[in-house]
């Protein structure tokens, strides 16, 4: 088992450890953040990737299901040579928020190597995840804290930040 499947594995524990104090110090950084959030958090967005391996993970890409716009539709059905409307009768199925998501996950084009078939028309939703990378990071503090229970990433920088600002 390598690093990342062993965070991968701790990471239901971890994130019911984490999410309490990341409510308190996220709550706290949206109410006022501070002037180097985004470069402090960039710093270890980096950080957390040089030890964790998407490609031996591909936990998002098996238990999320991304937000799908029409431009992904329809960079999509033009990758995969198919007409936008047969693409969203074959891929896709409208969720409670009134949003295109995939049918059923893990996502069809992920690969058994954790590879992804579209990588290079993904949709903007799997091209931004985890989100950590984003200017104004607090913009994004709800949806990192339920990003702790998939990424180990986001676990990482998440457990770093409440050392920060606890």
């Amino acid at each position: 088992m390598n690093h990342t499947e062993l965070l991968l594995n701790e990471l239901p524990v971890k994130a019911k450890t984490l999410k309490p104090a990341a409510k308190a110090v996220f709550k706290k950084l949206k109410r006022k953040p501070p002037k180097n959030l985004d470069n402090k958090v960039h710093i270890l967005h980096d950080k957390a990737f040089e030890k964790i391996d998407c490609l031996s993970c591909a936990n998002c890409c098996k238990t999320l299901g991304p937000r799908i716009t029409d431009n992904d539709i329809n960079r999509l059905s033009k990758f995969l040579k198919t007409k936008p409307g047969n693409f969203i009768e074959n891929y896709l199925k409208i969720d409670e928020d009134g949003d295109y998501v995939f049918k059923k996950m893990p996502c069809p084009f992920l690969l058994p190597d954790n590879y992804c078939s579209v990588y290079e028309v993904r949709p903007k939703a799997c091209r931004e995840y985890p989100h950590t990378d984003r200017k104004r990071f607090y913009q994004a503090l709800n949806i990192t804290l339920n990003n702790i229970e998939t990424c180990p990433a986001v676990a990482f920088i998440t457990e770093e930040l409440i050392k920060e600002y606890k």
